[in-house]
């Protein structure tokens, strides 16, 4: 298939580009590995469930506006997509994605350009007991509330740290969950030095605070999660505060009963695609200029690839692409004046993202309490033991780690696990270097070598004959 704009992901950021970009008299298609487009932020429930989603309430009427101006644009929606390259060969460019559940059957997409509006994806630090059944990540569990209408347990513990703990626990709370406590690891009194950046933020955070003192859910700033207990699933969590310089208070430990724990630790990019092409990242973000530009040719960026920001950061992000993409591709430089109020949002936006990843922080020292015998890495079972053995044997850096221990190596290729061998280790994560974005059937690939492989239906003649 042919377009002139192939946009990957179709959460606020890429449905915003979508329209931007349609607007202008651009093809586009839109790509998504979900049911529907949304994506996080927005998710929808399954059409066969009849029910409305669960978009936060401030965000409904956004979302009833993007969902309707995409219905009646002209953007090629194809969901169930789910992209795992984007080759750039020639000043072309070809996205290639997997279709349906089964993700069997292969298509390929070629463009004049391509907007990657990947997302991101949580992080969780490992603790004793964090792979018991019941034990999932508070992004999970908000994914299982919105697109499945179910909730992990019946009394839940929400903790870690970051902006994502208020909806989720609220989130939970109004859908008839027991929260038995909201465990932020941030200290409060750390807020004031960020309040003039976070300005814009502060009303929706009064509002979770509101529905949270409705519900009756206590809340437990300056504490951590250290261990999950149960044999069989999860039947509570240790809870202990942390001291000023967030280190574990001996003595405050105490016992929380659940069947479920939503836990996470932040939020990184989604950068996969954006190393295969060759683009140049930015710490963990996918660098961009103004116009949301990669420094590869005819490849932009939005949206929580670019930086973990929030929606309305992704939707001015995307919304700038759109527009920027447009006159590039009719061979006009683009009029920064014509988004003005895009930029406006996505500086409000960057400063709002840069306080809250200052200000919501893991605990200090993790790593180094991490016990031996936990799990860092839970598709080849290697513990923080043998994590910290690489080290005696000579590893000085992850990657190096991932080899002795094969840390990293199992099905999500490193992604879970990344960020607890970086911090049990003490070392700086290493590039990811992955070829794909997802796993692919060996047939695929099979039949994309055979397509791409020239031929000689004409076999040669042994060598001396005439």
């Amino acid at each position: 298939m042919r377009t002139d704009l192939a946009v990957v992901g179709a959460g606020p950021a890429g449905i915003a580009a979508a329209l931007a970009a349609a607007l202008r008299g651009i093809r586009v298609a839109l790509a998504d590995a979900a049911p529907g487009p949304g994506g996080q932020y927005f998710r929808q429930p399954a059409p066969g469930l009849g029910a409305e989603g669960a978009v936060p309430r401030n965000a409904r009427r956004t979302w009833t506006r993007l969902r309707d101006a995409l219905a009646a644009s002209t953007v090629d929606v194809r969901p169930e997509h789910h992209v795992w390259c984007v080759e750039r060969e020639s000043g072309r460019l070809t996205v290639h994605a997997l279709l349906g559940p089964e993700q069997r059957a292969s298509f390929e997409l070629r463009a004049d350009a391509v907007l990657l509006a990947t997302g991101g994806y949580e992080t969780v630090l490992p603790f004793p007991g964090w792979t018991l059944p019941g034990v999932v990540t508070a992004g999970g569990a908000q994914a299982m509330l919105k697109g499945g209408l179910v909730t992990p347990g019946h009394t839940v513990v929400v903790a870690g740290t970051g902006p994502l703990l208020l909806p989720v626990a609220t989130g939970l709370a109004a859908a008839g969950v027991r929260v038995a406590a909201l465990v932020e690891s941030t200290d409060p009194a750390r807020l004031p030095r960020h309040a003039r950046a976070l300005a814009g933020k502060l009303p929706e955070a009064a509002g979770y605070a509101a529905r949270l003192l409705r519900h009756r859910v206590p809340v437990l700033t300056r504490h951590t999660v250290v261990r999950a207990h149960g044999e069989e699933r999860l039947t509570g969590v240790t809870v202990p505060a942390l001291d000023a310089r967030g280190r574990v208070r001996p003595g405050t430990e105490r016992l929380l009963p659940c069947d479920a724990l939503a836990v996470g630790h932040g939020m990184l990019p989604h950068t996969d695609l954006a190393e295969t092409l060759g683009c140049r990242l930015d710490g963990h973000a996918v660098a961009v200029d103004a116009e949301q530009r990669t420094d590869v040719p005819g490849v932009w960026a939005a949206g929580e690839a670019t930086g973990v920001g929030g929606a309305a950061l992704a939707l001015a992000e995307g919304h700038i692409a759109g527009r920027s993409i447009a006159a590039r591709l009719r061979g006009t430089a683009p009029d920064a004046d014509t988004w003005a109020p895009a930029g406006r949002a996505r500086a409000r936006g960057r400063t709002a993202a840069a306080a809250l990843h200052a200000l919501h922080s893991p605990p200090a020292h993790w790593g180094e309490d991490v016990p031996d015998d936990t799990v860092i890495c839970r598709c080849e079972e290697v513990t923080a033991g043998a994590v910290r053995e690489a080290l005696t044997l000579g590893a000085g850096d992850t990657r190096t780690v991932k080899l002795l221990t094969r840390a990293g190596m199992g099905w999500c290729q490193g992604r879970v696990c990344a960020p607890g061998v970086a911090a049990v280790t003490g070392c700086p994560p290493a590039p990811a270097r992955r070829p794909f974005a997802r796993p692919v059937p060996l047939g695929v690939l099979a039949a994309q070598h055979d397509r791409t492989t020239p031929h000689d239906d004409h076999p040669r003649p042994e060598e001396g004959s005439p």
